[in-house]
């Protein structure tokens, strides 16, 4: 099972980020725990200086850029 993690405060970038990575993992028919961190100091403890982050299986995969759903399988993919 994937472990993936968008870091942000709730802004609208990282709700679309955030339903980018479900559409993703649903087309690919992935098993994955999605979860949102919306806490700043915990966002800045993962060094992500940039929201939205995207984190995949505790690595930081991007930070400050809105993946798309295509985007997203292909780093799923990997």
């Amino acid at each position: 099972m994937r472990d993936i993690k968008v870091l942000g405060p709730g802004c609208p970038r990282c709700e679309t980020l955030y339903a980018n990575v479900a559409k993703a993992v649903e087309e690919l028919g992935l098993e994955a725990q999605i979860s949102k961190i919306t806490d700043l100091k915990s966002i800045a403890l993962f060094g992500v200086m940039q929201t939205p982050g995207l984190m995949i299986d505790n690595q930081v995969i991007s930070q400050g850029k809105v993946l798309s759903v295509e985007e997203i399988k292909e780093l799923l993919s990997k």
